[in-house]
């Protein structure tokens, strides 16, 4: 039996169903260890402007240890999260290998010093590339020698898309350390087939006053100016005449932009918009398939966007800027949707032009969206994950550890 210890800040809503996937595998003991509940019992998120709990079970089917509880004066989010008690949590469980999720947080380096200092196997899944911010060329060569010295000290690192893989060997990570477990979301918590499509798509367009034959362009996430979500009216009165007409905006989120997106669109040429606010991941469903295409217009800090992921479960096509980490791998232009350059109001115009007209035409997206997201799914991580635990065996009998 190979005892893992998965530490992370706290529940994640995108990383709970790999582990809880993962604990199922024979061979294998899965414990967590989270700094701090916040997550799961609810906090208010800055970007979002709002409060909320997930509306998952994140626990589920899992040994899980917090460092941390909220109602007990622990952390209340992200930035509050301290690494107190987990040196002592680590040496309790004793584990065969630690898999560790980023670097930049206090919480994160303090696991990566704990394996290293016990001399304990180190995996690495983390959200990396190098297009995610634009960076000064010495901050950036001081990233990569801290990065390459990290890198040396993974027994195996699991690149979650293309531009992750590329990131590990820019900086030197031969590929028989690295493992693919793609980023991805748990399809349970969504209604994804034809026959939710046909069920919801009426009903919440009437719910939400928009028409039938409307073009429905949905942006699901914060809305903040790092998302690039003020280019999307801009981009809608880029468009031709004979498009702009028929589009209607459903901005699903909540955040700092939000009252002046509402004056960009109504501001002449009005362009029909709503607002629904935050949605929770179960309520999404009705959303997405009221809408025709998703757009995603990051500036930067888009390491991955798992609501294209989620998009294209419901058979979206997706619009999304070239800052969007996973769009070389699930977005494939004519067939899931069109790329465009960040920060440009053009440049998206042109792009959801395209989706749009190629829509208005009768062509069809979701049989290539179904196709392509369903490479990046939780049994796919996991595997990965399994393959890289059983390299651990190879790599102590050379004596890494």
């Amino acid at each position: 039996m190979l005892k893992i210890a998965i530490v992370e800040t706290h529940p994640v809503q995108y990383h709970a169903p790999v582990y809880q996937c993962l604990a199922q595998q024979p061979g294998l003991k899965v414990t967590t260890v989270y700094g701090s509940d916040f997550s799961v019992v609810g906090y208010r998120d800055a970007e979002f402007g709002a409060s909320f709990a997930w509306d998952t079970d994140l626990l589920a089917g899992m040994d899980n240890r917090f460092l941390s509880r909220s109602a007990t004066g622990g952390a209340r989010n992200y930035e509050g999260v301290a690494a107190a008690g987990l040196s002592a949590a680590l040496h309790a469980i004793a584990p065969d290998a630690v898999m560790a999720l980023g670097y930049s947080h206090p919480f994160d380096r303090a696991a990566l010093r704990w394996a290293h200092r016990q001399q304990v196997p180190l995996l690495f899944r983390a959200e990396t590339s190098d297009n995610a911010r634009q960076r000064h060329p010495l901050k950036s060569w001081l990233r990569d020698q801290v990065l390459r010295n990290l890198y040396r000290r993974c027994v195996a690192l699991l690149y979650v898309g293309s531009l992750s893989r590329a990131h590990y060997h820019r900086l030197g990570v031969p590929d028989k350390r690295l493992f693919f477990s793609p980023y991805c979301v748990e399809t349970s918590t969504f209604r994804c087939t034809a026959e939710d499509r046909t069920a919801l798509r009426g009903p919440t367009r009437q719910q939400l006053g928009i028409a039938e034959d409307a073009l429905v362009i949905l942006f699901s996430g914060k809305l903040s100016e790092r998302k690039g979500v003020d280019l999307i009216p801009k981009a809608v009165r880029l468009m031709p005449a004979s498009l702009q007409q028929g589009v209607h905006l459903l901005f699903v989120g909540d955040g700092a932009l939000k009252e002046s997106l509402k004056a960009q669109c109504e501001s002449k040429p009005r362009i029909k918009a709503c607002f629904p606010g935050f949605q929770n991941q179960s309520a999404l469903s009705a959303f997405y398939h009221a809408a025709d295409v998703l757009v995603l217009p990051s500036r930067e800090k888009e390491t991955w966007g798992l609501v294209v992921n989620e998009a294209m479960l419901h058979g979206l096509p997706c619009v999304v800027s070239e800052n969007v980490g996973s769009h070389p791998d699930l977005v494939i232009p004519g067939k899931t949707g069109e790329a465009c350059q960040s920060g440009s109001a053009s440049s998206l115009a042109i792009g959801l032009a395209k989706v749009m007209t190629a829509l208005s035409e009768g062509h069809g997206f979701s049989a290539d969206c179904h196709a392509r997201v369903g490479r990046y799914s939780v049994p796919a991580a996991v595997d990965g994950i399994v393959e890289a635990c059983r390299s651990l065996h190879q790599t102590s009998a050379t004596g890494h550890r």
